[in-house]
């Protein structure tokens, strides 16, 4: 299994672009070693040959590379607009020793605008907790997606102190602004209001309403945030959007907060399931192949 790029040198080394370009050379080169092979290689400027349509423009190097049909792709059939969101509330921030969920959310960003760039297509960014941050215009030009990479790279930043997250109202707003079918992508730990799930839910049907596909990213330190896989010994757990604390054992309250996490969580896989939102959960741990592959699927899904 490849092992994941470690989030720490990621933010030491602070060069989201070079990593970036790397990371999806990389994994482009393993999808020829792969079953996929040929799925995304010429993904810019073919796509599969669909029976039944003339045979005029299948492109027959392709075919001898990978053994299977491809034609080539028009302009028009290229212009894919895709909105990257990301979540900078304080929780986005933790593990606070490498920043962990904002680090991974930056870098599967900037692998998502790199490959977007490669393939030719539009790009923005938008950055949000309470309130929106940044939104950049949608643009395909080389000038544009290396700004966004500087934006990304400050990301990674000391966070604001104590910043909620008001998800809901940042995606009717972005929902309000875009104009032109698109993708949207969306990076969130998802730890808004659980009370007020509803709300959350009705921002993103406004998306689907408007025609446009939505994949939401779920971010989570797996192993503390879900497994609650704690020593154990006396821990002090702050809430990094209220300051809230609280001293306890891990074994006080592991069984019931895994109940309820697990609870949460499966909620909310079903409703975008139903709302079909494609819910994809992002363990940081396991790197950013789950990012690109699903992204792929994704793409393809929308030619």
């Amino acid at each position: 299994m490849k092992q994941p790029l470690n989030l720490g040198q990621v933010r030491s080394f602070g060069n989201v672009e070079f990593l970036a370009r790397q990371l999806v050379e990389g994994f482009i080169t393993g999808l020829h070693k792969s079953p996929f092979h040929g799925f995304s290689v010429e993904f810019a400027e073919h796509r599969l040959y669909n029976t039944g349509e003339t045979t005029r423009h299948i492109d027959w190097k392709v075919f001898g590379k990978t053994e299977k049909l491809f034609v080539k792709r028009y302009e028009e059939e290229t212009n894919l607009r895709c909105h990257l969101l990301i979540d900078t509330s304080s929780s986005m921030y933790y593990p606070e020793s490498n920043y962990g969920k904002m680090t991974f959310s930056v870098m599967a960003a900037a692998c998502l605008a790199y490959m977007l760039q490669r393939q030719k297509d539009a790009v923005s960014l938008t950055t949000f907790a309470d309130t929106i941050d940044l939104q950049t215009p949608v643009k395909s030009t080389p000038s544009h997606v290396h700004k966004l990479f500087t934006q990304l790279d400050q990301l990674m930043q000391q966070p604001k102190p104590l910043r909620k997250t008001s998800a809901a109202d940042v995606i009717h707003q972005v929902a309000e602004k875009i104009n032109k079918r698109s993708l949207v992508i969306i990076f969130s730990d998802m730890f808004d209001n659980t009370e007020k799930a509803d709300t959350l839910f009705s921002a993103l049907q406004h998306l689907r309403h408007n025609l446009h596909e939505v994949l939401l990213f779920h971010v989570t330190d797996k192993k503390t945030e879900e497994d609650f896989a704690f020593d154990e010994r006396p821990y002090e757990f702050i809430d990094l959007e209220t300051g809230e604390k609280v001293k306890l054992q891990p074994g006080q309250v592991r069984e019931t907060y895994q109940q309820a996490v697990k609870s949460y969580f499966q909620d909310l896989k079903m409703r975008c399931g139903q709302y079909k939102i494609d819910f994809i959960e992002a363990d940081i741990a396991q790197g950013f192949d789950q990012i690109l592959t699903s992204y792929l699927v994704k793409r393809t899904k929308m030619r």
